[in-house]
């Protein structure tokens, strides 16, 4: 009997041992392991560029005719409106009839009169060269009749100007453009000065913009600015700011501006599109980030940079924070490795690995 109770004993202890055998030998492996990811880690790095950024303003408006290039339609004359051949905002071509006027019946008597005493001037000079041939008039009478068909002929050509030597006038348009505003009707009689239309060329389109009072002082003419309908092309046109405001508008409490557009602008943009602007106030270079890069807390903006396989922090300041490349100024070098990812979670001077160089 206590033969097979020490028996039962040694196999008991034999098993204790291989266990703690197996046991001990697993644990040294993780031991070995421990010290090359414990405490580490992994992040992905890249390298800051210098490159140069632009503040920029937005601001809102509409294309209008540039008021120094558009111009006002009328006539010498009076006369009355007997057709009309267009219609405000619409666009038309070089030599395209607007209007037809029939001319005030006082101008076409007066041209009619001077007609008759350049008809009669013309036979007196006649019938006096033929005298004076025959030795029955003199030099002087020549001369005299010469000098009145001169005045008759003037006469003429000065009531053709005052619209007196036709019937019927078409006023055309002087060049591609829109008709910006029609102020007569059909039958209306007009004096002479009347403003008939007022045409705005096509060539000659500017904004005219409003921005936030606040920004008025880092505006200044000169300023670059992209140009593009709100609801129409994409395309921006390049212009010039041209006019800066010094007075709020007292409709749209914003501060008024003018920017000079491309001649090419009439191919995109109409008179009275609605436009937004981008207006480039400051030029200056910082290093370009992703944004992750950069990081903030109660001390400000800070990115880490990989310093010898240990998480270095750089304080910066964040100059450009649109887009998702954002320009930051601080003591970097374009050698530098800026930590952009797995960052969150560091403190200065944790042990980082480059993610790339573990997947190798």
């Amino acid at each position: 009997m206590n033969r097979l109770v020490l028996t039962r004993a040694a196999l008991a202890a034999l098993l204790l041992a291989l266990l703690a055998g197996c046991g001990g030998h697993g644990g040294g492996d993780d031991d070995d392991a421990a010290p090359e990811v414990k405490g580490t880690v992994l992040v992905t790095t890249a390298a800051p560029v210098n490159q140069a950024f632009h503040d920029t303003i937005q601001a809102w408006g509409t294309a209008v005719g540039d008021p120094h290039r558009a111009s006002t339609v009328n006539l010498g004359h009076g006369g009355q409106v007997i057709g009309v051949t267009t219609a405000t905002g619409q666009s038309v071509q070089r030599g395209q009839a607007l209007l037809r006027v029939a001319p005030d019946p006082v101008a076409r008597n007066a041209f009619l009169q001077a007609q008759s005493a350049l008809d009669l001037a013309t036979g007196e000079f006649k019938r006096t060269q033929q005298m004076a041939a025959q030795h029955l008039a003199t030099q002087s009478q020549v001369a005299t009749a010469q000098k009145a068909l001169d005045d008759a002929k003037a006469g003429v050509e000065a009531q053709r100007a005052l619209g007196g030597g036709t019937a019927e006038e078409t006023i055309a348009a002087p060049a591609d453009g829109v008709v910006t505003a029609l102020n007569v009707n059909l039958g209306d009689r007009f004096q002479a000065g009347t403003a008939l239309l007022n045409f705005a060329p096509s060539h000659a389109l500017v904004a005219r913009l409003g921005a936030q009072p606040e920004e008025g002082a880092r505006l200044k003419a000169g300023m670059s600015v992209d140009v593009q309908s709100t609801y129409g092309s994409n395309d921006a046109l390049h212009g010039r700011l041209d006019v800066v405001g010094h007075a709020i508008d007292a409709q749209t409490h914003l501060l008024p501006l003018q920017v000079e557009l491309p001649p090419d602008a009439g191919n995109v943009l109409v008179s009275g599109a609605a436009v937004q602007a981008t207006i480039e106030t400051t030029n200056y270079t910082a290093w370009a980030l992703p944004r992750s890069a950069v990081l903030h807390d109660d001390k400000g903006d800070y990115v880490f940079v990989d310093d010898h396989d240990h998480a270095k922090r750089i304080d910066v300041t964040l100059k450009h924070p649109q887009g998702d490349t954002v320009g930051v100024q601080g003591s970097l070098d374009g050698k530098m490795r800026v930590i952009v990812l797995g960052n969150y979670e560091l403190d200065d001077g944790d042990a980082v690995r480059e993610q790339q160089e573990s997947s190798k």
